[in-house]
């Protein structure tokens, strides 16, 4: 599975910002499908999850909707009030196990950057 992340960019406090992440391969909708974001000198940390349900890590609950369109091969990250604690590069990454842990995740794309301006 090939993963490629979009729909980064500059953003306002309070402003909303949508990201997708393409699949390429076979057996999209078998797979859990979650982002993670890196914040400038931090480690990756899990944001959201999505397989027939959805988990979020809680500092983004009731803010980011993780969503999935398996005839599109595409997962997307609608976030909305935008902090700019919410700074960082963006990843989406593939796993067979509902999950959290990094660890968990054997495939990840490039990265996305979302920057919110205070």
């Amino acid at each position: 599975v090939q993963l490629q992340a979009s729909g980064g960019g500059l953003v306002q406090t309070g402003d909303s910002l949508r990201l997708a992440c393409a699949a390429s391969g076979r057996s999209f909708s078998s797979y859990n499908m979650g982002w993670f974001r890196q914040a400038p000198g931090k480690e990756r940390r899990f944001v959201a999850v999505i397989s027939w349900t959805t988990g979020y890590a809680d500092s983004v609950k009731g803010r980011f909707t993780i969503s999935r369109d398996n005839a599109k091969n595409t997962v997307y990250l609608q976030m909305n009030n935008l902090k700019p604690e919410d700074t960082a590069v963006y990843y989406c990454a593939a796993s067979r196990c509902f999950s959290a842990a990094e660890g968990d995740y054997y495939y990840w794309g490039q990265g996305t950057l979302v920057t919110v301006s205070s």
